[in-house]
């Protein structure tokens, strides 16, 4: 079962990195800034070395702070990974922005109350995960409408060959996004993993083995490297009409929000930040222009998450105990 969870543990990684690609690329190819294939090539480069400079407090948050390892069992590790498996399947096929941090803490949560009840939650830690789910994503609205503003203000009277060097320019934010990507969402499966290997008892306390590292930042890698582009499409072009500038501000609103949560332990939505920073990009210069039925469907996208994984983990977990009773 140590094996299975493992191996399902990677799979999400791999499936975050692809569902997750068009929140690094997005922007950049729809503003021709790179092409589509390097602009994704570069993007999993910087994703498998952002672990390793940023440390693991985000994993020690997920693997140690939202449920007590002394009352989880592999069979609800295993339930929560596969409900955010399903999740980010379905919402990949209908081409939602949704959020894969939500969906596999909301099967965290419905698969260990199921099994231990409240008393298995830790109150602190879930308090700091809803914390930094919910409010990211206000801060990324606001850092786009800021940092846009502050551009807009700077390059006033300039001419179009501005352009030029905000086209280049992505490439350096691009970078610094896919950084801040790596080193809070990789490490969700790091701290699934190692979860799992103080619960099975392969390991005597939580500290993520290197390997767990490793393999982790080389899924989530090689699925932003194989690029989700029903997601691109809603992202780059559905919201707003990204030009150069736009794609600029956004990846520095995005990265700056994602990369200060990434050291204080906080998991981010980066679906969420970043399709934020591109609303508030938009709602900076135009906000009539920006299309907020898109962003509306998002958000019931987001609010359906937690509640959805949450029921469908208790289900599963449900199913294997008829299954082994």
């Amino acid at each position: 079962m140590l094996s299975a969870l493992i191996a399902s543990a990677l799979l999400f990684d791999f499936l975050n990195g692809f569902h997750d690609s068009a929140n690094l690329v997005a922007t950049m190819i729809a503003s021709r800034a790179v092409s589509p294939r390097r602009a994704l090539a570069l993007s999993a480069a910087a994703e498998f070395v952002g672990p390793f400079l940023f440390g693991v407090a985000v994993a020690v948050t997920v693997g140690k702070g939202l449920l007590d390892p002394d009352a989880v069992t592999l069979p609800v590790v295993l339930a929560a990974v596969w409900a955010a498996i399903g999740w980010n399947l379905l919402t990949w096929y209908f081409g939602l922005p949704s959020s894969s941090s939500h969906a596999l803490v909301g099967g965290l949560l419905g698969a260990a109350v199921l099994s231990g009840g409240w008393r298995v939650v830790q109150l602190r830690g879930l308090f700091t995960v809803l914390l930094a789910l919910f409010f990211s994503p206000v801060l990324g609205l606001l850092a786009g409408w800021l940092i846009m503003r502050l551009v807009l203000f700077l390059a006033r009277g300039a001419t179009p060959r501005i352009n030029t060097a905000f086209k280049r320019g992505q490439v350096l934010t691009s970078i610094g996004l896919a950084l801040s990507h790596g080193s809070n969402d990789a490490q969700k499966t790091m701290g699934i993993i190692t979860l799992g290997l103080v619960v099975s008892g392969a390991v005597d306390s939580f500290s993520v083995p290197l390997w767990v590292v490793v393999a982790s930042a080389g899924a989530i890698a090689l699925g932003i490297a194989s690029g989700g582009w029903r997601l691109i499409r809603t992202l780059g072009v559905r919201i707003y009409q990204i030009r150069p500038v736009h794609g600029f501000s956004s990846q520095i609103s995005a990265a700056g929000v994602i990369m200060a949560a990434a050291l204080a332990g906080g998991p981010v939505s980066t679906t969420h930040v970043v399709s934020s920073a591109i609303m508030g990009v938009g709602g900076a210069e135009h906000p009539e222009r920006v299309r907020w039925g898109v962003a509306a469907e998002m958000v019931r996208a987001w609010l359906l998450t937690i509640p959805a994984t949450a029921a469908v983990s208790a289900l599963l977990l449900l199913a294997w105990r008829t299954i082994n009773s």
